[in-house]
């Protein structure tokens, strides 16, 4: 019997599925540890449509998950907790919480005219061709009055290629993650095997 299903999830479906606790994160995985350019890095690499390695899940009734609750039937994320953490805070504008176990936010900029991508810094978010907060993009109730004020506080750029940009942009929220799901039989020592030894290899939870 197959040990495990491989399916992939548009990113705005993975978000929904943690935001609604149907993948959730168990309680034996860390603190948020990227730093801000692994954040920018990622989302690069999902605007450019380059591959983001799996995520693993397993399905287990009564595993511990953060925060104290037992889990239920969600998947539970095995593997891939940096990176589903690192798009909430870069894509819904959540805050994380870092090695030191405090709350802070990570914020990504985006320049639609040269396509690039970086951490906000006091210089960017003075540039008016920067976008300073991506997750403003993502969450705003009119992406067209977010593209006119953007266009009306930069008269100079070229509208074409903005607008062409900005499209790709959004589009990130459909790029496809692979989901490694673990057959829902497994025994736990397996599990647990599965994990020290995605740990050895020195892409813990990521």
């Amino acid at each position: 019997m197959a040990k495990y299903s491989v399916t992939q999830s548009a990113v705005t479906q993975l978000l929904a599925d943690v935001k609604s606790d149907r993948i959730a994160i168990p309680e034996l995985q860390r603190p948020f540890v990227w730093d801000s350019v692994k954040v920018r890095d990622l989302m690069d690499s999902l605007y450019k449509g380059y591959p983001v390695g799996y995520l693993i899940t397993w399905q287990s009734v009564g595993a511990k998950l953060k925060g104290g609750q037992v889990a239920a039937h969600q998947q539970i994320l095995i593997d891939g907790q940096q990176r589903v953490t690192a798009l909430r805070a870069a894509i819904a504008g959540l805050n994380v919480i870092n090695k030191r176990y405090k709350s802070v936010r990570i914020t990504i900029a985006f320049n639609p005219i040269t396509e690039e991508f970086a951490t906000l810094t006091p210089v960017i978010r003075k540039n008016p061709q920067w976008i300073a907060d991506i997750s403003e993009y993502f969450n705003s109730e009119s992406p067209l009055s977010f593209a006119r004020e953007y266009l009306e506080r930069n008269p100079d750029v070229d509208a074409k290629i903005f607008e062409t940009n900005l499209a790709h942009l959004g589009r990130v929220q459909n790029a496809q993650i692979g989901i490694i799901g673990l057959a829902d039989d497994l025994d736990v020592e397996i599990v647990s095997e599965i994990f020290i030894r995605i740990n050895s290899k020195g892409v813990s939870a990521e």
